[in-house]
């Protein structure tokens, strides 16, 4: 059940308010007997929901005697004054994060190789978004056959938003797709290639139907490669990712004359 702690309010405040909607203009004294607060803490409490904007004081009358704004009014300002916290609250992390990120890339990057696999629709592609998202200098992308378990207009968008974040990073990017694979692109897809993506001089999109299979190469260093189910060669296994700029440099100089005989895509 909801409650005006739940809004910010300590339990003696949350209680003065309460009994003060209940009483109509009343002094300190009174509301202590009504509200069960103790004399020696309910004006540190008046001044706090004074402070809120919850009560009026009238000052010129001896005691002095206090009266609750309306519920709605009351409502009204505690929820914006959560929402001002949490703004406040959301800018600092932000500005955490930034500090953060300077400092953890500027450690020396690791050179040793490492690999690491996700199996499954949905944890594939949290890795290829990872790894792109991870880029800094250039992206190489070959994309032969649509995985129909995929949703693939929401990871085709999701996939696009990455590569709008690495394009404003200074990332090129170079994708190589079969035309089968453009054929399995929905128009919504294709409008954004065209109004977003395409209009950029560091991206540049090709066809070739003589690939096979799908892959990333990440800044020359790292390649993500989707490995096909062994039961049903059109579906999407998983995806090995591997940082090994040897095997890399191997894989980039098979994709080279394939992309130099490919076409330039036009949606």
């Amino acid at each position: 059940m909801s409650s005006l702690r739940d809004l910010g309010l300590s339990e003696y405040e949350a209680r003065a308010y309460r009994s003060l909607l209940n009483t109509g203009p009343t002094t300190a004294k009174e509301l202590s007997r009504a509200s069960d607060v103790p004399m020696g803490r309910i004006y540190d409490v008046l001044n706090s929901i004074e402070q809120y904007n919850l009560v009026r004081s009238q000052t010129a009358s001896r005691p002095k005697k206090y009266v609750a704004v309306e519920p709605s009014t009351a409502l009204d300002r505690l929820l914006e004054d959560k929402k001002r916290e949490l703004e406040e609250k959301a800018d600092q992390y932000e500005s955490i994060v930034d500090d953060l990120a300077d400092e953890l890339d500027a450690a020396e990057p690791v050179e040793d190789q490492f690999w690491t696999a996700a199996v499954g629709p949905e944890e594939t592609v949290d890795l290829m978004l990872e790894r792109l998202a991870a880029a800094d200098d250039h992206i190489v992308m070959v994309s032969a056959d649509p995985a129909p378990q995929w949703d693939l207009q929401t990871v085709s968008e999701a996939v696009n938003a990455q590569l709008e974040d690495a394009l404003d990073r200074g990332v090129s990017i170079d994708l190589l797709m079969t035309r089968e694979m453009v054929a399995s692109l929905s128009a919504d897809v294709g409008r954004r290639y065209r109004t977003t993506l395409q209009q950029r001089d560091d991206f540049d999109v090709r066809t070739n139907d003589d690939i096979s299979g799908s892959f990333n190469i990440i800044d020359g260093v790292e390649i993500c490669i989707q490995v096909p189910n062994p039961l049903s060669s059109g579906d999407a296994f998983g995806m090995i990712d591997l940082k090994d700029p040897e095997f890399a440099a191997n894989v980039h100089e098979e994709f080279v004359p394939r992309w130099e005989e490919a076409e330039p895509l036009e949606f």
